[in-house]
């Protein structure tokens, strides 16, 4: 028996959507909306001359102009974020053999990149530069001709080449980095923390008004390593950490009494962690156990 398309396609559907939004809660709904008009469209390809040729575009199409819809509204809503703003972490398998390029396109800071282009330089950047369509496919599921696409990609190209974040180190040595961070933390080693962080580190917490969460970046090792050891501190009893591989980085899930409480994220270059990312917005936290598969 022949797997239906959508089931098939499903984990490309979803990667598309979480790199266009930065959020695996709308993505599922983007999915969702998907799987309407492709349930629609199949019952209509009953009817002659209404087949659905290549059902893998027909559902990239629909998925990028429904996630495109979902970003526009998203971006006005992020306007009014309280304190800096993160994308929903998303569980990825811990595979040294994983897809580097992939990895890197949904890495935290890549993600942030992602967020200061247009919906439109954000949709034909990723299609083109992370999924490799073609700018004939791309103009198909933007809805914009070859030329447009051509110039949009290459205005969004420029753009993130001037902020690209750079992963030089291995995913076994980002591992052995972060793992020198956490034991430095949970012993409250200031000494050690200072020796992990490197001088520029900067820490990002995400509350959204809705959890206790550092309203500005925090820069620098010495307060960064500050910060750290506060949060150390005041975690009171019930609180444990789960090591975990978060959007291709090392992570820690901080659960209290069960509940998972933070994420936090750790970007490395070389032997020393460079950025910290706090996700403590509850509405962000729901789906943090589920292992996600991101294909291309």
């Amino acid at each position: 028996m022949s797997t239906d398309p959508f089931v098939e396609h499903r984990p490309l559907l979803f990667t598309i959507a979480y790199e266009l939004l930065g959020s695996a809660a709308d993505a599922e709904d983007v999915l969702q909306e998907t799987w309407v008009r492709w349930s629609a469209a199949v019952e209509a390809a009953e009817e002659p001359g209404r087949e659905i040729r290549d059902p893998r575009a027909y559902l990239v199409a629909t998925v990028t102009r429904q996630g495109l819809n979902h970003l526009r509204t998203l971006r006005r809503r992020r306007e009014d974020y309280v304190g800096p703003w993160l994308p929903e972490p998303v569980r990825t398998a811990a595979d040294p053999a994983a897809d580097a390029e992939l990895t890197e396109s949904v890495s935290m800071a890549m993600l942030l990149v992602l967020e200061t282009l247009s919906p439109i330089e954000r949709a034909v950047f990723v299609l083109g530069e992370v999924f490799g369509f073609s700018g004939a496919e791309i103009a198909a599921a933007t809805g914009r001709t070859p030329a447009a696409v051509r110039q949009t990609a290459h205005r969004a190209r420029e753009h993130v080449r001037a902020r690209r974040p750079r992963f030089e180190a291995s995913p076994e040595q980002r591992a052995q980095v972060a793992r020198r961070f956490v034991v430095a933390a949970q012993a409250g080693d200031l000494a050690g923390l200072m020796d992990v962080l490197a001088p520029d580190v900067v820490s990002l917490s995400d509350g959204g008004g809705l959890a206790s969460a550092a309203r500005h970046p925090i820069r620098g090792a010495e307060k960064v390593a500050a910060f750290v050891s506060g949060l150390v501190r005041t975690a009171g009893t019930g609180t444990r950490w789960e090591e975990a591989t978060y959007n291709g980085l090392p992570a820690v899930v901080v659960r209290r009494d069960g509940a998972v409480e933070v994420v936090a994220l750790v970007e490395t270059s070389g032997d020393a962690v460079t950025a910290l990312y706090f996700v403590r917005n509850p509405e962000k936290l729901g789906g943090v156990d589920e292992v996600r598969p991101l294909v291309r």
